[in-house]
């Protein structure tokens, strides 16, 4: 019998490193790969807002696979069955958006974990079970320990529930969204917000008073703050805008001949 691939993204954080994951709304495993051979820990995936199929992500999730790449997929909020569908493609990880407190959070790690933490559907004949070649029995176990969930806080309403949340078993990653917080505060694109600073702080000491890791987006000005604060998954970067950013470069160029 063999093994689950194990989790890039789990052993660097269990190790106690900072891993390094960027977003990919391109449809298209040739632009998986190339940030996988740059040398990121872990691709995001989006199937909130981004119109990926599963054949897309499918892909992407073995482009990744490649290079020992992990890759996270942000699933809409749905069924059960749009939670763990990219789990059996072999997805690392998924982060589920828009947790709104801790019955929320407990829902989604009911439908999204093995026995006995949770009561997710077993298959274990998909790509992540290696289409039935990995035990059963350890398929469940290693299923658990070797593919992480995200909770996303993005709103105001759950962060009076946050160190009940942050104390659930059966998650790893407790995950600041900044863009719709301040949408949710009545303060659009205010990253400086007071209530933004507070907030990201609470989930950083939520998630290290509970044994799980604080995630967040950053850039290359606040990337140190942001590790000093506790965070150790951080994204940074996406496709759409280095390429955006290159191509208006490369078009500047042509200026002086319009």
């Amino acid at each position: 019998m063999v093994d689950m691939r194990r989790s890039r993204t789990l052993r660097k954080l269990r190790e106690g490193k900072v891993v390094g994951c960027f977003k990919l709304n391109l449809a298209d495993a040739r632009a998986a790969e190339i940030v996988a051979l740059a040398g990121f820990d872990c691709l995001w995936l989006c199937q909130e807002h981004v119109a990926n199929d599963y054949a897309v992500i499918e892909k992407q999730i073995l482009a990744a696979k490649a290079h020992d790449v992990d890759v996270l997929v942000r699933v809409p909020r749905g069924s059960y069955s749009d939670y763990i569908r990219p789990l059996e493609l072999d997805a690392t990880g998924i982060m589920v958006p828009h947790v709104m407190g801790v019955e929320d959070a407990k829902q989604v790690i009911w439908w999204t974990r093995f026995h006995p933490v949770g009561r997710r559907p077993m298959d274990g004949g998909n790509a992540d079970g290696a289409y039935g070649q990995v035990d059963l029995l350890d398929y469940l176990e290693q299923a658990n320990r070797e593919r992480f969930v995200a909770l996303q806080i993005e709103d105001p309403e759950p962060v009076g529930e946050i160190e009940e949340i942050a104390a659930l078993d059966g998650f790893d990653i407790l995950f600041f969204g900044p863009g719709d917080f301040t949408h949710g505060i009545g303060a659009p694109a205010q990253w400086d917000h007071p209530k933004v600073e507070e907030t990201r702080r609470r989930v950083a000491e939520a998630a290290a008073d509970h044994g799980k890791f604080a995630g967040c987006p950053g850039n290359p000005d606040n990337i140190d703050e942001l590790v000093e604060m506790g965070f150790r998954f951080i994204t940074m970067g996406a496709d759409v805008i280095g390429l955006g950013n290159y191509c208006r470069e490369i078009r500047g160029v042509f200026a002086p001949y319009d």
